[in-house]
């Protein structure tokens, strides 16, 4: 008996890692071919590793193609992107936590909007951010995506686990709303609040269609789009779309590698109802 499960933990063994091997490999293969040259690419016989590893595509993203501006916008969409995470905090515990005329069937509304594709929303949330004046700015590509209903959601979940009576003593000694949600609650969602600023990351740094629609010229382009443009100005410099791709996604996967057990944690502690 003991000889079949440890046979079979081994036949799982080898079977995940050839899954993972074979998920793995395109990515393994993009970033080593940034580091190549277009001959070497186009090789009938491709190498795996770069025979005379150069630098010189990077160089041309950042130097020709202007990555270094597109770097930097996309940095700034993320980085204000993180005021969203407060936001939906606040209306989380608003939820869990207060009563209010209407909660349930605003919730309700709330978590409606999840199942409207965004499509959808786009024209008329680029017609209001044009008589706002905000298209072709900062701000107008961050404001739309600042309030979430999974967000929301996520957690009002976490933040129904949180007791009542904990609160009401906080509020007994003195304890404002203020001071209560913000030295109180937020730690106490510190797995929520860490998943949440991964996912908020993720979804700026790829950020590409909103971004694109609201920019009418390259001064506020996002790296998303700067590959989508590189991709149609070079679609045969094989080396510099590699490097492009590379520069995109390598920044998600060091970010997932090291909080992977944050997002894990997160979402098994949201205790769905």
């Amino acid at each position: 008996m003991k000889c079949r499960q440890k046979a079979g933990r081994w036949m799982l063994m080898v079977v995940l890692l050839t899954t993972g091997c074979m998920v793995c490999f395109p990515f393994f293969w993009m970033i080593l071919s940034s580091f190549k040259t277009n001959m070497e690419i186009g090789r009938a016989v491709p190498t795996f590793f770069p025979e005379k590893p150069t630098l010189e595509n990077f160089r041309r993203l950042f130097s020709d193609m202007n990555f270094g501006k597109y770097l930097k916008n996309t940095l700034i969409v993320t980085i204000y992107s993180m005021l969203g995470v407060l936001f939906n905090s606040m209306g989380g515990y608003a939820f869990a936590k207060f009563r209010f005329r209407g909660k349930r069937f605003l919730f309700v509304l709330v978590l409606s909007t999840m199942m409207i594709p965004a499509q959808v929303t786009m024209i008329p949330m680029y017609l209001m951010m044009n008589q706002a004046g905000l298209t072709d700015t900062y701000t107008g590509i961050v404001l739309p995506g600042l309030i979430g209903a999974f967000a929301i959601f996520l957690f009002r979940q976490f933040i129904e686990t949180i007791s009542d009576d904990f609160l009401e003593a906080a509020r007994i000694d003195g304890a404002g709303e203020w001071y209560i949600f913000l030295l109180i609650v937020i730690p106490l969602m510190k797995p929520i609040v860490s998943l949440q600023i991964i996912l908020t990351f993720i979804n700026g740094w790829n950020s590409f269609l909103w971004p694109l629609i609201m920019s009418n010229d390259d001064i506020h382009y996002t790296l998303s789009v700067g590959l989508a443009l590189l991709q149609s100005m070079h679609p045969q410099d094989f080396a510099l779309l590699m490097t492009g791709a590379a520069l995109m996604i390598l920044p998600v996967i060091m970010v997932y590698a090291v909080f992977q057990k944050q997002i894990v944690k997160g979402i098994s502690l949201s205790n769905y109802k």
